[in-house]
């Protein structure tokens, strides 16, 4: 454990190095931060070696540390996965630069003009677990929207992080940018969180991208401004006008593609009239190695217990539960989500526009696996993660959601009477 003084000069200069990077970055042109990020996405692709071998060391931590088999799934890189980080990378840099676009404009009769623009954030702290790929992504959006970013990853991804960052800073020297504008705490001292959360100074906004207790943590020792990212306590409501056949394959894949991540289905609600079709997609979450702690009236791997409402697994888990109707699931919905993301299987319009109504989640979904609950799959390239608070930003956080604005007023020798 390193002396505290230590990290917190650490922390302090590397505050200071990002304060610095990002007054250069806020008017960096769009070409040269889209070279950085081009030229990132070719240096990953052309040292995937070195991740992989890298990836190979924190597997080898996480073991030891004892991660579930899911979590193990967050934690590992192969060559698909990190060909997903080089095309996300490619995709935030042909994505249109949103700082300087012009938001709104307005004339007003006492002759201003008005226009709202978008303008970077400044420096962004990122905390994030045990996925690496986070390491991109959040250093990509960051760099985008014109914003230094100081990225602190789970002590499970230290190697892959460390391995994907050099890469980044490649990028941003081929582009002439300064290799400040995105650092990677060089610790896994828990005591850098602590000086991260407090450096109001240097750090405009803090977004946590992790579990209850990282996001916990963070929301309860802050002094800078955050971002909230809450768990994904995630339902998926089957409506008595369900499709059997989509049903079926929906909630397969919302439940098993990756049940490590944050929209990973967790909670399964059955129309009452639905009961038949219920059981038979818990049969087939059954067969597939899902345990499902089953309600009264289905039949599962156990019986669900009140501490399975409102659970977030991220393994190969699920709750479900027969409710009356529509509004007893949104009912169930409203006292127990993280207001991540919800979905209805429906082919009843009526129902589907109540559930939308009704429900005040991030993102809602109809007939879609809610694995679909990223960034990149809504067409951003990437995200830093799901927004699951009201202020400023919600659900997926790409780089329009990483700005801020300010008001440009031009007049003519105009004065206010």
């Amino acid at each position: 454990m390193a002396d505290r003084a230590d990290i917190s000069a650490l922390m302090q200069d590397v505050g200071k190095r990002a304060k610095a990077a990002a007054a250069l970055l806020a008017f960096a042109p769009a070409a040269a931060k889209a070279t950085a990020l081009n030229a990132a996405a070719e240096a990953v692709w052309a040292r995937r070696g070195e991740i992989i071998a890298a990836n190979a060391r924190d597997l080898d931590f996480g073991r030891e540390k004892g991660l579930t088999a899911a979590m193990m799934d967050r934690l590992a890189l192969d060559e698909g996965r990190i060909k997903g980080i080089v095309d996300g990378l490619r995709a935030v840099a042909g994505f249109a630069d949103p700082v300087g676009r012009v938001m709104a404009e307005w004339d007003r009769p006492s002759g201003l003009h008005i226009k709202r623009v978008r303008t970077p954030l400044g420096v962004i702290g990122v905390i994030y677990e045990s996925r690496p790929n986070v390491t991109a992504d959040a250093g990509a959006l960051a760099l985008k929207a014109g914003n230094a970013v100081i990225l602190r990853g789970g002590s499970e991804s230290f190697h892959s992080s460390q391995a994907i960052h050099a890469c980044l800073v490649e990028g941003l020297r081929a582009a002439g940018l300064p290799e400040d504008a995105i650092q990677l705490v060089p610790t896994r001292d828990r005591a850098a969180v602590t000086a991260l959360l407090q450096m109001v100074e240097y750090v405009d906004v803090i977004v946590p991208r992790g579990g209850k207790g990282l996001v916990g943590l963070v929301q309860r020792e802050a002094r800078v401004p955050v971002f909230a990212h809450l768990e994904g306590i995630v339902h998926v409501f089957v409506d008595k006008a369900a499709d059997p056949e989509k049903t079926r394959r929906v909630v397969l894949n919302a439940k098993t593609r990756r049940p490590g991540i944050c929209g990973a289905a967790e909670c399964l609600l059955i129309h009452q009239d639905a009961a038949a079709l219920g059981q038979s997609v818990i049969d087939d979450l059954m067969a597939a190695g899902v345990t499902v702690h089953a309600g009264p009236g289905l039949t599962g791997s156990v019986a669900a217990t009140e501490d399975d409402w409102g659970r977030e697994y991220l393994d190969m888990d699920i709750a479900a539960k027969i409710v009356v109707d529509v509004d007893d699931a949104i009912a169930h919905i409203n006292r127990y989500s993280s207001h991540h993301t919800e979905a209805i299987l429906t082919e009843d319009d009526a129902a589907a526009a109540r559930f939308f109504e009704r429900i005040d989640s991030a993102i809602l979904m109809r007939n879609a696996s809610t694995q679909f609950a990223d960034g990149g799959e809504f067409g951003m390239g990437a995200e830093i993660g799901i927004a699951t608070g009201k202020l400023h930003a919600r659900g997926p956080v790409g780089a329009e959601q990483l700005t801020s604005f300010k008001y440009i007023v031009t007049g003519d020798g105009t004065v206010r009477p």
